[in-house]
This record gives C-alpha cells, sequence and structure tokens, in this order.
C-alpha cells in the first residue's frame, strides 16, 4: 500500500514544487537547476567507478562499509538525475556522510544475517561399473562412438 502512495504522492509533490519554485525564481532557471542537478547525478554515478575499481575493496578486512557508502553515492546521483526538487533534496542529503551512516545504520537494524550450517559429511553407497574392464571385452562398435 504504502508503493502505491508513494507513487501516487510523489509526482503530485514534484508537480507542485515546479510550480511553486517556477513562480519564484523563473522558468529558466528551474529548467537549469533540474539540468544541473542531473548532469552532476551522472557525473556522481560515473565518479563511482565500475568492475575494475572493485580490486581496491578486496585488500581490505571489511569491505561492506566502502561499499554501502558507494552503493549510496550511486543511490543519490539516481536521486539527483530524477527530475523534480524533492529527488534533488534527497539526493543532496545523501551526498552528506552523517545522512549515510544513518540510513546505513537503520537498514542494518531491519537486517537479519543467516548463517548457513557446515557442511555434513555425507557418504553415498552405491554399485560402480569398472569401464576399462568394461573395454577389454569385444563388442561391436557403435556408430555413435566414432571417432
Amino acid at each position: 500500500m504504502w508503493l502505491f502512495a508513494l507513487l501516487i504522492g510523489l509526482p503530485l509533490i514534484e508537480i507542485s514544487l515546479f510550480v511553486t519554485v517556477g513562480s519564484a525564481i523563473g522558468l529558466g532557471l528551474t529548467l537549469l537547476i533540474i539540468l544541473g542537478t542531473a548532469a552532476g547525478g551522472m557525473a556522481l554515478i560515473r565518479a563511482q567507478g565500475g568492475p575494475s575499481r572493485m580490486r581496491e575493496f578486496q585488500a581490505q578486512a571489511d569491505p561492506l562499509s566502502p561499499l554501502a557508502h558507494k552503493a549510496m553515492l550511486v543511490a543519490s546521483g539516481s536521486l539527483l538525475i530524477l527530475p523534480g526538487f524533492l529527488t534533488d533534496t534527497l539526493g543532496l542529503l545523501l551526498l552528506l556522510p552523517q545522512v549515510r551512516n544513518l540510513v546505513m545504520r537503520r537498514i542494518a537494524a531491519r537486517v537479519r544475517v543467516v548463517r548457513p550450517h557446515p557442511p555434513r559429511e555425507t557418504t553415498i553407497d552405491g554399485e560402480f561399473i569398472d569401464l576399462d574392464a568394461e573395454k577389454a571385452t569385444h563388442r561391436p562398435p557403435s556408430a555413435w562412438t566414432r571417432h
């Protein structure tokens, strides 16, 4: 239900903010701000790097915290790319390390880590046929096995 409310409410809030800000500062400046934050969001996502930057994390003892910060910076860039003042504000807030730490603590409080049990040693009882001994007996060659 909350997802439905978000899908309906977010565009309504963004439209009302566009109208309010646009009437206060003008259409040109409003569009310039929206395009500027979108360009900044794209630059932010590009600056986070791709798979080649993963080697930096492999050398660290606990790579989860820096990876979480990078993931939140990518989310921040994505929010900045979306047109609207509310999403831009949320994206700019995620740029602050204190806000990212707060969000990570909130998410970590809801995450439950389940470690799998160590594998048990299992013995499988069965019969086998020695194929080398079977080759010793003469059989006519099959058309399916010719090389």
